[in-house]
């Protein structure tokens, strides 16, 4: 990623965009700013972060505790000046204390809705997959069509509304396995490893003399809900080539024919990397996709709506493995 961006600001040609970027530029180096006085190390994901956030997605973070999804949701949420709330999944939850209930009121002798804490700008869902199926489902409508229907009425989210859901991996005890309806909902699905030595020593030196961690509160709000709304309008105007349209398809198209597959990527797999890419390139200061800016957000995009067959699982391959395979396969525009 870093030689990517070093290659495109050594070139003269990105230089020359019909859009203006600066704003989006601008918002992205204040948000990693902010980011990076707490969280070290991570680049890839909190780029795809941002992605997510231009893009109009939800992001799922999977990895194992203690190696910074929850924090890094909250430093992010901290830095947009716009409403924020935390549900923590536990086996228990139940879908009206995620969505809400009707409570009928005394006084007035007429029922009232009480929204629950979805109704927000930024929700963070911590440890999704330890609620069961039935709670998960209170998030079908709201994630994808940004609204809540109780009762009959359907109430609007208000603009932004973005998902930032964590979770341990499905081999921990105490989890559920995500239906697949509802990881498709996801935009990305970022995988974090554990840091490298010495981003591991960095972080133990930047908290040496902090015990209660109060470098968390030194993370600013530095932009707003309609500074974002901007910079998304922005991002729409991108322009990608009839050729990267068929690129993309080609891609998506192939795992539904893939013997190495059981379940192939759907159409909203498809926009979900045309947008993603158009906000890739935006980040990276071009008002145009390029196949790096597809393959870049490709494995993050396929990676929790495809399915490998049992004897590929068997033999030890990944998701990844078969994406790169693709990749490799299908030629690459020019």
């Amino acid at each position: 990623m870093e030689e990517q961006n070093r290659m495109e600001t050594s070139n003269p040609i990105w230089s020359k965009n019909s859009i203006n970027l600066e704003k989006v530029n601008r918002t992205v180096d204040l948000i990693k700013d902010e980011m990076h006085k707490v969280v070290i190390g991570q680049e890839d994901m909190i780029d795809l972060l941002l992605v997510a956030l231009f893009a109009g997605g939800h992001v799922l973070l999977e990895g194992v505790p203690g190696i910074a999804k929850t924090l890094s949701a909250k430093m992010l949420a901290k830095t947009i000046k716009v409403d924020f709330s935390r549900i923590q999944f536990t086996p228990d939850l139940m879908p009206t204390d995620v969505i809400g209930t009707s409570v009928y009121n005394m006084k007035t002798a007429e029922f009232g809705f009480n929204e629950g804490p979805v109704f927000s700008n930024i929700v963070l869902i911590d440890e999704i997959n330890r609620a069961p199926a039935k709670t998960q489902a209170a998030l079908f409508e709201v994630m994808e069509e940004k609204q809540v229907t109780v009762d009959g009425k359907t109430r609007k989210m208000t603009f932004p509304f973005f998902v930032i859901a964590t979770q341990n991996p499905i081999e921990q005890e105490g989890t559920y396995k995500l239906p697949e309806a509802q990881l498709d909902r996801f935009l990305f699905r970022i995988r974090l490893q554990y840091p490298e030595l010495q981003e591991e020593i960095a972080i133990l030196n930047r908290f040496k003399d902090d015990f209660s961690m109060k470098t968390l509160e030194v993370v600013n709000g530095v932009f707003s809900g309609a500074d974002l709304k901007e910079c998304i309008d922005l991002v729409e105007q991108v322009h990608i080539k009839d050729e990267l349209i068929k690129y993309i398809a080609e891609v998506v198209h192939n795992t539904r024919n893939n013997g190495d597959l059981f379940l192939g990527g759907s159409p909203r797999a498809s926009l979900a990397i045309m947008r993603a890419s158009k906000a890739l390139a935006a980040i990276n200061g071009r008002d145009f996709v390029t196949p790096d800016d597809i393959q870049f957000v490709t494995f993050p995009v396929l990676n929790h709506r495809i399915i490998l067959t049992p004897e590929r699982e068997m033999e030890g391959f990944t998701v990844d493995d078969v994406v790169k395979d693709i990749l490799e396969k299908i030629e690459v525009p020019r």
